[in-house]
C-alpha cells in the first residue's frame, strides 16, 4: 500500500511539473510592434488607356503587428491589423475627404471591408488573418519567414501554400510577415503574468492641408496580467506625409521609399532642438511606457494633465512625468484604452 501511494505521489510530482515546466515555456517574456508603411498607391493626375482622366488620390497602407514571444523566441500572441487610408483631393487641391473622421482598420470594418465577394473561399479578411494569426502561434520568426507560398497575380504575390492554410487564407501575406519579423527586432522585455494582449490605435487626417494630405496613426501595444495591470507596452507613431506639386499635378516625394515610424526614425525625427527638455520623441515615449507599467487602462487614461498650447492639449501633469514628458498624451492614452478592450 505504502509503495502504490509513494508511486502516485511520484507520478502527481512528474505532472505537475510537466504542467508548470509548459506554462513556463509559454510565458511571454518579449514584446514587439512592427510596421510596414506604404504610400506606394498614391497616385498623381494620368489619362488611362480609354482616354479617361485619373485624378490624383493619396493612399497610406499601414500593416501593424503586435506579438508576444516566449523566452525560446516562439509567438505566444499575435494581433495583425492593416489601415488602409485614402485621400481625395477637389479640383483647388483643398482636401475632399472629411479630415475630422478617424480612419478605421480592416478588422474595425468587419464586414464592411468588402472582401468576402471577391473571396474565392468566400471569407472575409478579418477571418482569413484570424486564421493566420493561429498559424503563427508556437512558431518563431525564422519559421514563420519560411513559410512556402505562391504568387497568385501581380496583387497577390505570396498566397500561403501548405495545407493548413490553403483554404482558409488567400490573401499575400508578404507584408504581414515582415511586420512580425519587425516586432521581434524590436521587442521588449516585459514582467511576468501576461495573460492577454491588445493592439489599440488612432487613425487621423487632422494635419492635412491643400495639396498635402497627412496622416497620422498612433498605436500601443500592450500585455496585461490577469488583474487587467499592464506588464509590457510599446507605443509608436507612423506619421505619412504625401506632399504634392500642384505644377506636375504629381506627388512631390518618392512614393516607392518605406515610411518610417517616429520609433525607427528616433532622432532623426528632429525633436530633441525643440524639446524644452532636450528630449527626442523616443526617449519621451518610453518614460510614458514605463509610467504605464503596473497600473490598469482606467488608472491610465485618468492620468492628470494640462494644456500647454493648442497644439499640446494633454501633457502629463504627474511629479514622475513632469519633467520626463511634454508631448501631448491624449492619444496614446486612447490608444492604450482600445487596446485593453480588444485584448484576446
Amino acid at each position: 500500500m505504502l509503495k502504490k501511494l509513494g508511486l502516485l505521489a511520484l507520478v502527481l510530482v512528474a505532472v505537475l511539473a510537466l504542467a508548470l515546466s509548459s506554462s513556463a515555456a509559454d510565458e511571454p517574456v518579449k514584446l514587439g510592434l512592427g510596421q510596414v508603411t506604404s504610400i506606394a498607391k498614391s497616385q498623381g493626375l494620368s489619362v488611362d488607356a480609354s482616354g479617361k482622366t485619373v485624378v490624383p488620390m493619396a493612399q497610406v497602407d499601414s500593416v501593424i503587428a503586435a506579438v508576444a514571444f516566449d523566452k525560446d523566441g516562439r509567438i505566444v500572441h499575435v494581433n495583425i491589423d492593416t489601415a488602409q487610408t485614402k485621400v481625395n483631393f477637389n479640383r483647388d487641391w483643398t482636401i475632399a475627404t472629411d479630415i475630422t473622421v478617424p480612419g478605421k482598420t480592416k478588422k474595425e470594418l468587419g464586414d464592411d471591408y468588402g472582401m468576402r465577394k471577391a473571396s474565392s473561399i468566400g471569407k472575409e479578411w478579418y477571418e482569413q488573418i484570424a486564421e493566420f494569426e493561429k498559424w503563427l502561434i508556437g512558431k518563431t520568426v525564422e519559421e514563420v519567414k519560411a513559410l512556402k507560398v505562391k504568387a497568385r497575380d501581380d496583387a497577390h504575390p505570396a498566397v500561403p501554400d501548405v495545407p493548413e492554410l490553403t483554404s482558409l487564407v488567400t490573401i499575400t501575406v508578404q507584408d504581414y510577415i515582415a511586420a512580425v519579423e519587425k516586432a521581434w527586432e524590436n521587442a521588449v522585455p516585459v514582467k511576468a503574468g501576461g495573460k492577454t494582449l491588445g493592439l489599440g490605435h488612432d487613425i487621423s487626417l487632422a494635419s492635412s492641408k491643400t495639396a498635402a494630405p497627412q496622416v497620422d496613426t498612433t498605436l500601443a501595444a500592450a500585455l496585461f496580467d490577469a488583474e487587467g495591470k499592464v506588464v509590457g507596452v510599446v507605443l509608436d507613431v507612423i506619421q505619412s506625409k504625401i506632399p504634392y506639386d500642384t505644377q506636375t499635378n504629381q506627388p512631390a516625394v518618392d512614393i516607392q521609399a518605406p515610411v518610417l515610424s517616429k520609433k525607427e526614425l528616433k532622432d532623426n525625427y528632429g525633436m530633441r532642438k525643440a524639446s524644452g527638455i532636450g528630449k527626442e520623441w523616443y526617449e519621451q515615449a518610453a518614460e510614458l511606457e514605463k509610467w504605464m507599467i503596473g497600473k490598469t487602462a482606467a488608472e491610465i487614461q485618468s492620468m492628470k494633465v494640462k494644456q500647454r498650447d493648442a497644439n499640446h492639449v494633454a501633457v502629463p501633469d504627474v511629479p514622475e512625468l513632469t519633467s520626463l514628458v511634454t508631448i501631448t498624451v491624449e492619444k496614446y492614452l486612447a490608444a492604450l484604452g482600445e487596446a485593453y478592450s480588444t485584448a484576446k
